[in-house]
């Protein structure tokens, strides 16, 4: 049997029907990041001690015939800013390469009390800053599609983990496109739900007001179980909702009679390739053919979500950032001459190129005089881009767009940081809104023949709409539950170069 395959409803039938066991499901992923992850480097810590103490957990209780949680025996793994106990929380940063959770997240916490078998942490861009992965500073995430192109970022662990097989399902974090763009580029199902349905507690922060967990799998089955056993109320998290929706509920309802949007300037903004265009209109036609109703709505502010973005995003990564001084935990730098210089010096040399360029951008942004003039517009546009998605939502059940205006690039392809930031042109808009967003794989691109996802939006808090609509649109296409590591139709490269750092083994700290 092929473990790395299985959905959680596989998994569930299988413990079940005593196919198999928890403990052997754990064997099995571990198994697979030991063949697969020398070539994609998706993991920075593997937790071994943890997942098999699960794993005899979950055996125990289905032995005695006790119910068991929504992930049991689930083979699942975290990002890198994500705290769990005993574990390394790195945010693929050197200023916290030797930092040990002391507590753990809320998301981590509550997938772990649902039964998940926690494999370990998953590589990111440094501090989620980037579409990559490349900003890693424990070396880079390969695509497991090519292992000569980007996984995208900066969930590109996340992502990848999933697509090689090596997870089932993994959690990532979305400040501006971090969980869809790399769950398009490996194909994957990858969704942001609206922010507040799952706690930030416990996850290091990059835009406070931006900032969403939520999960990646191989089905939209497998992330609508996923947010069942996350989402919810924490006391921990003020934004936090209460959620009595149960996700997984009325998937096989379909489309018939539902209003799919479609936004006539995505359909032909400048530099999208033409390969994204024509998957986003087969996925609109497939949705038509179901029973939908194809309207077009405007989001006429929607052009200025970038700019918005990135004034809001670097101001609340600078004040978040602000918290690692290099005294009460972090990088520190030796040999500095006064408090000042150990600042400066910590801060330069334990954060990465892109990290201190959002630090410093932040910092101008949020200085005298210029506050003013950037920070108030932003907010204001934030404002009439939420208004635009309200009034869409008026006429429509769920949108349909592009995830990102390309499949994913090689490495090196993009150098400079602006053209890097257009890969969530698509994305940014609903984080600066706050709305739900889910990636679905839709097969391979015409040209490249690499993943090509389109985003389903939806409105706020109506997250069911979203996975309804692409429960629906899943049964219109046959996608590769496993990627083929680079032996796929572009590229055939075999070995990851010698850069990368072996993971931690944690579990027992």
């Amino acid at each position: 049997m092929e473990y790395s395959a299985l959905s959680i409803v596989d998994i569930q039938a299988g413990l079940a029907a005593k196919i198999f066991s928890a403990y052997e499901l754990a064997e099995a992923a571990f198994a697979a990041i030991e063949a697969r992850d020398p070539q994609v480097h998706a993991f920075l810590e593997l937790t071994p001690e943890l997942a098999f103490a699960a794993a005899n957990r979950v055996d125990v209780a289905l032995a005695a015939g006790e119910s068991c949680g929504i992930l049991a025996g689930v083979p699942m793994a975290f990002k890198d800013n994500m705290n769990q106990m005993g574990t390394h929380t790195t945010c693929a940063s050197r200023m916290l390469e030797s930092y040990v959770s002391p507590f753990t997240a809320t998301c981590v916490a509550k997938a772990l009390e649902a039964g998940a078998l926690p494999l370990g942490k998953l590589n990111m861009d440094e501090f989620a800053f980037g579409s990559s992965t490349e900003t890693s500073a424990f070396g880079r995430t390969f695509n497991p599609w090519d292992l000569e192109r980007v996984p995208g970022g900066s969930s590109g662990g996340s992502a990848a983990a999933v697509a090689a097989g090596m997870a089932t399902v993994t959690l990532g974090s979305d400040t501006g496109g971090s969980i869809r763009q790399p769950a398009a580029f490996c194909g994957v199902v990858g969704f942001k739900p609206t922010y507040g349905v799952v706690s930030r507690y416990g996850v290091v922060a990059f835009g406070s007001s931006l900032d969403q967990v939520g999960p990646f799998g191989k089905t939209v089955a497998d992330v609508a179980a996923t947010l069942d056993a996350i989402a919810g109320r924490d006391p921990r998290d003020c934004t936090s909702q209460e959620s009595a929706t149960i996700f997984s509920a009325n998937l096989e309802q379909g489309v018939k009679g539902l209003r799919i949007g479609v936004v006539p300037a995505f359909m032909d903004a400048e530099g999208v390739d033409p390969e994204i265009i024509s998957a986003t209109k087969g996925a609109l036609a497939n949705l038509e053919q179901l029973g939908a109703q194809i309207v077009e709505v405007e989001l006429p502010n929607a052009a200025a979500a970038m700019a918005a973005y990135y004034v809001i995003g670097p101001c609340e990564a600078f004040s978040n950032l602000s918290r690692f001084d290099s005294v009460r935990y972090g990088y520190r730098e030796g040999g500095a001459r006064d408090l000042g210089e150990q600042y400066e010096q910590s801060r330069a040399h334990g954060f990465g190129p892109e990290a201190v360029r959002r630090i410093m951008l932040g910092s101008y942004l949020l200085s005298s005089g210029v506050y003013e003039t950037y920070y108030y517009p932003a907010q204001q546009v934030r404002t009439l881009i939420t208004s635009d998605y309200v009034r869409a939502f008026e006429q429509v059940d769920a949108i349909i767009t592009p995830v990102s205006p390309r499949t994913a690039f090689k490495f090196g392809e993009i150098a400079d940081p602006t053209s890097m930031y257009l890969s969530d042109m698509f994305t940014i808009s609903i984080n600066i809104a706050g709305n739900g967003g889910l990636s679905l794989p839709v097969g391979p691109g015409e040209k490249t023949g690499l993943p090509v996802g389109v985003q389903i939006i939806g409105p706020q808090f109506k997250d069911q709409n979203i996975l309804r609509v692409a429960s629906a649109l899943e049964s219109c296409y046959s996608i590769a539950r496993l990627a083929p590591l680079g032996t796929g139709p572009v590229g055939t490269s075999s070995a990851r170069p010698p850069e990368q750092t072996q993971p931690h083994e944690g579990g027992a700290l």
